[in-house]
């Protein structure tokens, strides 16, 4: 599997994660809930739709499968980007308030994407 490929499948199926994950932060927090839980509810709402694609299109090949091992690795690196992720909302929201924690977490995101790609390719999805 091209580096190419996995990459470009990778992008677009996180930007439809994203999108889903946002959107449900965005509605939640607005609608009263603390950005912290908004956060961790938009990024469960994104993560199984993301699992499934890119184990399914992404990553699939002879060497790498989708199963119960697959999942429990999907979750490891879920739990640890979700941390990162929502200790870096309430940290923006606590210091520049809710509004710029909305606009600053497409950047956070795109970091932990790139690491997320990297530790997907390598071993979340191999046999």
């Amino acid at each position: 599997m091209s580096l190419t490929r996995q990459g470009r499948s990778f992008l677009l199926v996180g930007a439809l994660q994203y999108l889903v994950d946002w959107g449900v932060m965005v509605l939640l927090s607005h609608n009263g809930l603390p950005v912290e839980p908004a956060n961790i509810a938009g990024r469960v709402s994104g993560a199984l739709l993301g699992f499934w694609l890119n184990g399914r299109f992404t990553f699939a090949g002879d060497e790498t499968a989708v199963g119960r091992l697959q999942f429990v690795r999907f979750m490891l690196l879920w739990s640890l980007t979700t941390a990162i992720s929502t200790w870096s909302m309430g940290a923006i929201d606590d210091v520049a308030g809710l509004k710029w924690s909305w606009l600053a977490k497409p950047g956070v995101e795109i970091l932990l994407g790139g690491f997320g790609f990297l530790v997907s390719r390598h071993w979340i999805y191999r046999r």
